[in-house]
């Protein structure tokens, strides 16, 4: 993993953490390391003991469950919203997914000792904490019921919409093989579906770079399950 660490010293943008009171936000951020995180990169693999916790910042992580030798599926997103390392707040030090780095850019992490301390002395974060736990749960359940009921492009949407909240920008390098891996369909069903929201002027893609060209229409697109993410998220962590 080629990150690179310094000494913390601000939130950084990561809206978990930015909204817990600031002497127990000075206090976790003492214990935290800011790294940059490259695309690609694998942080954890299913089965492998948790040893960090990671809170992007400008980078995010999608969180890939392993089905058989031959497919995956992405079932989460980690990015300035939230966190990688939720087992940890549940007493796991397990990670269930394989964890890989989507979007390159800043984080902060922290060993999960000292996380672990910091959730016995801080309320406020094991508050935060597990309430965050709770979000990711029932957007695991809305992903899994999209991912059953819902057609690819719809989908595709939702996805391309999650993960333009977390780029930062309006353009995302991603990979018609990655897309179908997030999918959990063939790369051909992603073919046609990414076609289909060129055509309507929605985005744009060429060599692996997706560029968002109408964010509303996007969403419009995009199956009530997006909508549905956002509105728990606001619901218990605003």
């Amino acid at each position: 993993m080629s990150t690179k660490r310094r000494q913390a010293r601000t939130p950084g943008g990561n809206r978990l953490l930015a909204a817990l009171p600031m002497p127990d936000l000075r206090r976790l951020l003492g214990h935290c390391e800011a790294v940059e995180l490259a695309f690609s990169d694998v942080l954890y693999l299913p089965g492998q003991r948790l040893r960090r916790v990671y809170f992007p910042i400008r980078s995010f992580i999608s969180l890939i469950m392993p089905v058989d030798d031959a497919a995956s599926l992405e079932v989460g997103l980690a990015g300035d919203e939230g966190m990688f390392g939720v087992p940890l707040v549940l007493g796991i030090d397990v990670s269930t997914v394989r964890a890989v780095v989507q979007g390159a850019g800043s984080a902060l992490t922290m060993d999960a000792s000292s996380f672990r301390r910091e959730l016995g002395l801080n309320p406020a974060l094991h508050r935060r904490l597990d309430r965050y736990a709770f979000v990711q749960l029932s957007q695991l359940a809305q992903a899994a019921a999209c991912t059953r009921f819902h057609v690819v492009e719809a989908r595709l949407a939702r996805w391309l919409l999650m993960t333009h909240d977390r780029a930062h920008a309006d353009t995302f390098y991603i990979t018609q093989s990655f897309l179908a891996l997030m999918l959990g369909v063939r790369r051909v069903g992603v073919t046609e579906a990414a076609r289909s929201l060129k055509r309507q002027g929605l985005i744009d893609y060429r060599r692996g770079t997706i560029a968002i060209l109408d964010r509303r229409g996007l969403e419009t697109a995009s199956c009530g399950c997006y909508q549905a993410d956002r509105n728990i998220y606001e619901r218990f962590l605003r």
